[in-house]
């Protein structure tokens, strides 16, 4: 059996590309990458040598053991080791909303659907949906319909998309909009439904929706009250 999880890799905006070719050559196709900065004062820059601290970021799914490969490769291929070349970390996936999503998600990727995330005594979950440009009002609609609060949206673009059409039987824009949205844990599955329901792939929106576990809050005492005048 195998997990799957969220790998999230932090490097410089100019190695971008090598990054993703990187990536399709351990069979990783469909990455979605943002652009950033980094924080790093300007002796820091000095120190290592850098010039700027114009980032990217890149979200990609991957499998225990292709994590177990890929590590390997970032050390010895692409040295990310090297102090200010960058970080990448891998964060476990409790849920993807559709198969055809998950086959999508995870292509060339030996996996088996098992138990959601074993981190079973988390309260909340962060609903993550990838869409086409533009359509943020409509998950958001559909989400607010099943009580989730407020959601923040940040621009994207994604690779390997042309492979949307065989297991989707749909295609999709490179141009994204990720949208963010913490939920209590028993009313994500009735979030992720109604997105995927309304602004799903027979919409125009083309959402997929995965969630990840929230271990510790701040800042939710509205849903928290709810919860507790409901009990």
């Amino acid at each position: 059996m195998n997990q799957l999880f969220l790998m999230i890799a932090i490097i410089d905006r100019s190695r971008t590309r090598e990054f993703a070719q990187f990536y399709e050559k351990y069979g990783i196709k469909v990455n979605f990458i943002m652009l950033g900065n980094g924080t790093a004062g300007n002796e820091v820059l000095d120190y290592f040598g850098l010039e700027n601290t114009e980032k990217s970021v890149i979200f990609s799914f991957v499998t225990k053991e292709s994590w177990k490969k890929i590590k390997s490769g970032l050390q010895k291929e692409m040295r990310i080791d090297i102090p200010g070349t960058g970080i990448a970390f891998i964060v476990p996936i409790s849920s993807i909303g559709g198969k055809k999503q998950l086959e999508f998600l995870t292509e060339n990727q030996e996996f088996e659907i098992v138990e959601e995330s074993t981190l079973k005594d988390t309260k909340y979950e962060l609903l993550v949906a990838v869409a086409n440009q533009g359509y943020t009002e409509l998950i958001m609609d559909a989400a607010r319909k099943c009580n989730a609060g407020g959601g923040t949206v940040i621009h994207a673009k994604g690779t390997g998309m042309q492979g949307a059409e065989k297991f989707l039987g749909v295609t999709l824009a490179a141009e994204k909009e990720i949208i963010y949205i913490v939920t209590r844990k028993e009313e994500k599955n009735a979030v992720m439904r109604a997105i995927m329901d309304e602004a799903g792939m027979n919409s125009r929106a083309k959402s997929i929706v995965f969630s990840l576990p929230v271990t510790g809050t701040a800042g939710m005492r509205l849903l928290e009250e709810s919860a507790e005048t409901e009990e």
